[in-house]
């Protein structure tokens, strides 16, 4: 089966070939979150009738010393905390306390009461008191794809409580075309019945992540996907109505200028030469007036999948330096490694 570790052709195989790549993980990680409150103000769509504070609990995985410098790391529109277990991994045997969160409506987290709710000002809202959970800031901030557009809106609100912020291949800009055709094709509802369905479709997803190990493909599509007795197979652990709200708002363009222009901490960009989401001019117009350093990441779209060991260096070093210079660099590539090593 491409694409797939050798042997695991049945889902019995497949989930025990994940169970032991997960497994290398174990000793390191340890689960956690908090119960997140979605106020009423926040729910303008919804009948005035049924608004009402609630809570949803939200997820999350913490690696590393307790007292160590602390890294927030949200994700993709589509994306689980797990995405981020091998940079939080080479971070934590570095010293750094790396803290990995579902959004609400992904991965292991609850799920709103209502489509419309569904958007940034929730997002925004989650990292503010995902951060009065882990203690208050400041803290480094790390966001992936629609993660790092929360982030930008955070960082731009609540300056004081981010210290430096990483965006994985995202800028305070996304054209609507962009937008409609990840749109669409996340807005669909897949069940996989086989294994070799769900790796042909992680395979397709993640053709632009660059170059990444079958085993580490296995165990991303495992995490991001949960078995389903009503459908007869493994779907994603979101909500659709999530990517349904996703389609609503992608059909309009990105615009985060203004946002952009509140931010004051130290940036890393990292930047997929091949990306369709992150142009040249925006990168250039990012860099006006702010300390931007950009890591060009080679033979990668969006998003590089931060399991490439260089990848994890650079973020380890650049958060590292007091002083960080805002340069352009191209990174090479480190040979693809398993999951868990």
């Amino acid at each position: 089966m491409k694409g797939a570790v050798a042997g695991a052709d049945t889902w019995t195989a497949w989930e025990a070939v994940a169970l032991r790549l997960a497994a290398r993980f174990e000793p390191l990680a340890e689960r956690g979150g908090f119960e997140f409150r979605q106020p009423a103000a926040l729910q303008a769509a919804v009948p005035r009738r049924l608004r009402r504070d609630y809570t949803v609990p939200v997820h999350w995985t913490s690696w590393g010393p307790a007292d160590g410098p602390r890294l927030l790391c949200v994700g993709g529109v589509a994306s689980s905390a797990a995405r981020f277990s091998f940079l939080a991994a080479d971070m934590a045997r570095a010293g750094w306390r790396v803290v990995c969160m579902d959004w609400v409506g992904r991965g292991r987290s609850g799920w709103l009461a209502d489509e419309s709710e569904y958007g940034l000002p929730v997002l925004v809202e989650q990292l503010r008191q995902a951060v009065a959970a882990l203690g208050g800031g400041p803290l480094a901030l790390l966001g992936s794809s629609m993660g790092a557009s929360a982030a930008i809106a955070y960082a731009a609100r609540e300056p004081k409580r981010v210290s430096r912020l990483v965006l994985n291949d995202t800028g305070p800009f996304l054209a609507r075309a962009r937008r409609q055709r990840r749109a669409e094709v996340l807005a669909r509802w897949y069940v996989f019945r086989t294994p070799a369905e769900i790796m042909r479709r992680v395979g397709a997803s993640q053709k632009h992540d660059g170059p990444v190990s079958d085993e580490v493909r296995h165990f991303l599509a495992w995490q991001t996907t949960r078995w389903s007795d009503a459908d007869g197979g493994r779907v994603y652990r979101h909500d659709p109505r999530a990517l349904l709200a996703y389609r609503r708002d992608a059909q309009q363009a990105l615009l985060q200028w203004p946002d952009w222009a509140q931010v004051r901490c130290p940036v890393l960009l990292l930047h997929g030469l091949e990306s369709d989401a992150l142009s040249a001019a925006t990168i250039a117009r990012m860099r006006r007036g702010h300390a931007v350093t950009v890591a060009h990441v080679p033979a990668t779209g969006h998003t590089p999948v931060l399991d490439d060991r260089h990848q994890t260096a650079a973020i380890a070093d650049w958060l590292a330096d007091p002083a960080p210079a805002p340069v352009q660099y191209s990174l090479t590539l480190a040979p693809p490694r398993g999951a868990g090593r």
